[in-house]
């Protein structure tokens, strides 16, 4: 990790950024928050496309405090922390303000026996109750701008906690104010360094001692700024925070712990503001597992949403997703820190031929770019490193020219090739003087860079000298005890600067008014039901997605001469309302030639319908498509996030393979070509074993076509299932051959 701010990293932030020709905020271009005065601007089903942005500095830096239910009697909780909270409204310069019905001092301090006796109307009211309630309205009535609930017992304890909490959450709704918890802690009044300069690492956790790893960083050097714990969030959320924090110049990145999202769009708007402002969201959170989503409800009673559709919706909007604390410390601290890479290559450099191989093999599995040096840098590098030795990437120096003037000259070296970003030096063991040597000239040359250099100390003590005081104490270095977590920081760096320099928020192009597709879709709806085959592709050609020429019939001769008009051969299906998997039932029949297949296959299928007690409303006379790469594009909807819109590998290869990729709307062409990037099976739509290449330009359209679908149908459709969907040969389109949708 990062260590202390010595150094050229540690003047002021502001000035460093600006004196590079840039504002602070300025990788990506940003968009202030809405006035308060402007219309806040809706997409097409209603919902905001802006993040609201709280103004949470009153919080964070009140200058008028009430501690309501102070105490200075010894042995009560409530003393220790009224204690806490003089201590720290001391430090930011707060004026406090106790509060009990029966005492007349706390602490030395006049108390004051109920909120309408305070003498200023403050900013931030602590409450110290175990029913919090009762308290909102008189807060309101005296306009208290925000407040802090610590009482547990709602939401995290079951239906009856929740109702409390609903209950509470409505009443701060109504009242002005803003409300931190319940179930919350003091983590937001902790003590900061303040010794401590350059770009800040902003904490959010909605459990308090899971944040304790990523505060600790400050004894390594590395500066916090704030933290957030936001406990159940009756009101103020995760995404209040981001949306705050990426405003704020000196944060220069967020790190959360998260437990449940409260409202998914919210969390995608705060996420998409972070991304315009180049700031940097790493999240740890959990719910991947059924276990783990059942342990973050009953803590924090709220939905974790399906885990491959947060991971998706978090992939989608930059935010960075590692499983464990320790990642989440290295990584913001890398993230916030670093300056912008200037290459994406990384060079491996080690003391040990078997150790730069070890982590070589890491960090191209994990799809990091470790480019071979060109042949004229290999003869520089050879000047000081023996012929024998291999110095293509990684760069094997031996050892020996560690010890001397010659490690220098070899950094230096590859650190000069352009096609470098990142230095990445494991140093397996202490191994004086060698590895001090090492690990000086590292620090010394990376004051000089403008390169990232992170180095793996590996040595389990942890308490040398190279690495306490010459690794810790550079602000330039980036320092690791793990490779692992050395490559989730690095892949994060790189990934973060690609993600933003090419970053446009798809919400700025999402439909605002509905389209002519809509009004066409809307009249073929049947609420609280599902459609028919016939139904659901009149569905899709309202939004112009090709389905093969067909018609319903409901006789025997109609099928004979709707076979005639679709042309031979033909596919014959059953279509009805109710009609969900229809080759289970024997309800399709392929590759039918002639006018006695046709009578006989509608025969068939009618009699098995009646055997079956399966309603239909006709038989459905297919065109007959065979060549093309068989997908399936849908919508579901999600608890947390809405529409979803998945695209995978389609027939009996979805149930099989699994091999799925999901977005949620709005996103643009690049989201959609990303997805389908995703898939295991991607090389079929390029093409395998003489196939030709795939329409992949129809694909995508299809899928952006079915985005605006589930954006202007909205909660209206519940699911809409394309499968297969076929993928003809390049510049012959796609055909939707079976669809299945269910209103809402």
């Amino acid at each position: 990790m990062l260590g202390s701010t010595h150094g050229t990293l540690t003047t002021d932030f502001r000035a460093r950024v600006e004196a590079c020709g840039e504002s602070p905020r300025t990788a990506v271009h940003s968009s202030a928050a809405p006035s308060a005065d402007d219309a806040v601007p809706l997409d097409v089903s209603g919902r905001p496309l802006h993040a609201d942005v709280p103004d949470l500095d009153r919080f964070f830096r009140p200058e008028s405090v009430a501690v309501i239910g102070a105490s200075d009697a010894e042995g009560r909780p409530n003393t220790g922390i009224t204690r806490q909270l003089i201590a720290w409204a001391e430090r930011v310069g707060a004026r406090i303000h106790p509060v009990h019905p029966t005492r007349p001092s706390v602490f030395g301090l006049t108390c004051h026996a109920s909120v309408a006796d305070l003498p200023e109307q403050v900013d931030l009211a602590v409450l110290l109750v175990a029913d919090p309630l009762p308290v909102i309205e008189e807060l309101a009535a005296t306009k208290v701008k925000f407040a802090v609930a610590f009482a547990s017992g709602f939401a995290e304890t079951g239906d009856a906690g929740a109702a409390a909490q609903e209950r509470l959450g409505a009443a701060v709704r109504g009242s002005g104010l803003r409300l931190l918890g319940p179930n919350t802690n003091l983590n937001a009044f902790e003590k900061f360094r303040e010794d401590l300069d350059g770009p800040a690492i902003a904490l959010i956790t909605q459990s308090g001692h899971q944040g304790r790893p990523v505060y600790t960083l400050q004894e390594l050097g590395i500066r916090l700024s704030h933290w957030a714990p936001t406990g159940n969030e009756a009101d103020l959320e995760t995404s209040d925070f981001i949306s705050y924090f990426a405003e704020q110049p000196e944060v220069g990145a967020i790190a959360c712990y998260v437990e449940g999202l409260k409202d998914g769009r919210s969390f995608l708007l705060a996420a998409d503001r972070a991304a315009r402002n180049g700031v940097p969201v790493v999240a740890v959170k959990v719910g991947r597992t059924e276990t783990g989503a059942r342990m973050a409800a009953s803590h924090t009673g709220k939905l974790t949403g399906a885990d491959t559709v947060v991971d998706a919706a978090m992939r989608q909007f930059g935010v960075i997703r590692v499983d464990g604390l320790d990642e989440l410390q290295d990584t913001a601290a890398l993230l916030a820190r670093a300056r912008k890479p200037k290459a994406d290559g990384v060079v491996v450099y080690s003391i040990s031929g078997g150790t730069g191989a070890h982590f070589s093999d890491l960090a191209t599995e994990a799809g990091l770019t470790l480019p071979t040096l060109s042949q004229a840098k290999q003869d520089e590098l050879h000047q000081w490193i023996p012929g024998y030795l291999n110095v293509a990437n990684p760069v094997d120096n031996g050892g020996h020219p560690v010890g001397d003037w010659r490690g220098r000259k070899i950094i230096d070296a590859i650190l000069a090739d352009p096609e470098v970003g990142v230095l990445i030096c494991p140093i397996t063991g202490p191994f004086p003087p060698m590895s001090d040597r090492l690990a000086q000239d590292l620090v010394d040359a990376a004051e000089q860079s403008d390169k990232l250099i992170c180095v793996i100390w590996g040595s389990p003590v942890g308490t040398e000298d190279a690495y306490r005081t010459t690794l810790l104490g550079s602000s330039r270095v980036a320092t690791f005890r793990t490779f692992g977590n050395c490559i989730t920081a690095v892949r994060a760096y790189l990934g973060h600067h690609r993600f933003t320099a090419g970053y446009r928020s798809p919400f700025e192009d999402a439909p605002r008014t509905p389209s002519p597709s809509y009004r066409k879709a809307q009249a073929l709806m049947r609420p609280s039901q599902q459609l028919s085959e016939h139904a659901a592709k009149q569905l899709l050609r309202a939004y112009g997605i090709r389905v093969p020429r067909e018609q319903l019939v409901t006789s025997a001769a109609a099928a004979v001469r709707a076979a005639g008009l679709v042309g031979y051969p033909v596919v014959m299906k059953a279509s009805g309302p109710q009609l969900g998997h229809k080759t289970e039932l024997g309800l399709v029949k392929i590759g039918l030639t002639s006018a006695s297949q046709i009578r006989d296959a509608y025969r068939e299928l009618t009699d098995i319908a009646r055997y079956e007690n399966v309603p239909l409303d006709g038989i459905l006379v297919c065109q007959m498509v065979e060549r093309g790469v068989e997908m399936v594009v849908g919508v579901t909807q999600d608890d947390l996030f809405g529409p979803t819109v998945t695209v995978g590998l389609g027939g009996v290869l979805v149930e099989v393979l699994h091999d799925a990729a999901v977005r949620v709307p709005p996103f643009g062409e690049d989201q959609a070509r990303a997805m389908l990037r995703e898939l295991r099976g991607h090389a079929l739509l390029e093409g395998v074993r003489g196939a030709p290449p795939a329409d992949v330009d129809a694909l995508v359209e299809v899928v952006l076509r079915i985005q605006r679908m589930a954006l202007e149908l909205g909660d209206e459709l519940s699911e809409l299932d394309i499968n297969p969907l076929m993928v003809l040969p390049r510049g012959q389109g796609a055909v939707a051959l079976d669809a299945l949708a269910i209103c809402r």
